[in-house]
């Protein structure tokens, strides 16, 4: 019989992790001492290196996704680490490899269970730290520029995780970028990044205008709009006949008033986009290694403050992503 085989003998030994025991306020996220699981067939175990948060993880927190959370249940759904222990049959990974996954909420521990397929190896170079940035955040703007091409104008959004990387990624792929910002004090920071144009939003209302004197009345090709209602009516106006709309997410609760017969002429599309698979999680790791892009971290917090980092998350003044190390 296949035996499960690992880097240390953990039998009788604990791990710390956090759980959200019920929800709606930080005050209720505990930390814990269990047991160290163990892999079943076509499982590893990962020791966890470092984890990142994302905007999702504070509607997981206060309960307010489409879907409800599970009470005691591990936050976070980025993570990268060490594959330590192989369950039987598991022939994708050695011990010693580093990966990070996909698909999985519970990263927020020391050590995890998790299938073999929904797990990828790391770019080599990158530190624990970067490659936890990548799984949410970095394949939706890969998801969000799928078939922009060489020349196009990307539009981004704000300097949260996953515009930074809209950025880095588009510019990988020839894209001219342009990206907003309601502060005066990321412009320099976008503009090293690689945006080719900045504005301030707060200052520019009628924003879709600038898009079209920068684009020379042609509007963007591609728009990752991670403002949702109060953005999405400029979003309308500023994007260009045949371009896309990429749908990323919602960051405000006020509502624009939303001109339909806008929609109908813009004669472009409008898109959901959901994080990805493992296949797309591959190819955008070929362009990140490829082109060397290393993930923009605002901050990493240890493992003993993660509620420190949640808090830093909720003041949304971050420029990239917030890491855990753990």
């Amino acid at each position: 019989p296949s035996l499960a085989c690992s880097m240390q003998a953990s039998t009788g030994a604990n791990m710390n992790s956090y759980r959200f025991m019920q929800y709606g306020s930080l005050d209720y996220l505990e930390l814990r001492q269990e047991p160290i699981p163990e892999p079943g067939p076509g499982q590893v175990r990962v020791q966890i290196m470092a984890s990142s948060l994302n905007f999702r993880d504070l509607l997981v927190m206060k309960d307010t996704l489409r879907y409800p959370s599970t009470p005691g249940a591990i936050p976070l759904s980025d993570a990268a680490g060490v594959i330590d222990a192989l369950g039987p049959g598991v022939q994708r990974f050695k011990l010693g490899d580093q990966q990070y996954g996909i698909e999985h909420d519970g990263w927020l521990t020391q050590y995890k269970v998790v299938s073999a397929e929904a797990l990828s190896l790391m770019p080599a170079h990158l530190s624990f730290e970067e490659a936890a940035t990548l799984p949410c955040a970095a394949l939706t703007a890969w998801s969000a520029l799928e078939g922009t091409n060489a020349g196009d104008t990307v539009l981004t959004q704000g300097a949260g995780g996953v515009s930074t990387f809209v950025i880095q990624l588009a510019k990988a792929m020839g894209a001219h970028v342009i990206s907003s910002t309601s502060s005066d004090d990321k412009f320099d920071k976008l503009l090293q990044l690689g945006a080719d144009k900045v504005f301030n939003y707060k200052d520019t209302p009628e924003w879709s205008e600038l898009v079209r004197h920068y684009t020379h009345g042609e509007g963007a090709n591609r728009i990752v709009d991670v403002g949702g209602p109060v953005t999405i009516a400029q979003s309308i106006k500023a994007v260009a006949v045949g371009g896309q709309v990429s749908l990323v997410g919602s960051l405000g609760k006020s509502v624009e008033s939303l001109d339909v017969m806008d929609l109908v002429f813009s004669q472009a599309s409008y898109k959901a986009i959901g994080v990805g698979s493992r296949s797309d999680l591959e190819a955008m790791n070929r362009v990140i290694s490829q082109h060397r892009i290393h993930p923009v971290i605002d901050q990493v917090f240890d493992f003993k403050n993660a509620h420190e980092a949640y808090r830093y998350l909720q003041q949304r003044h971050r420029f990239g992503k917030i890491v855990i190390h753990h």
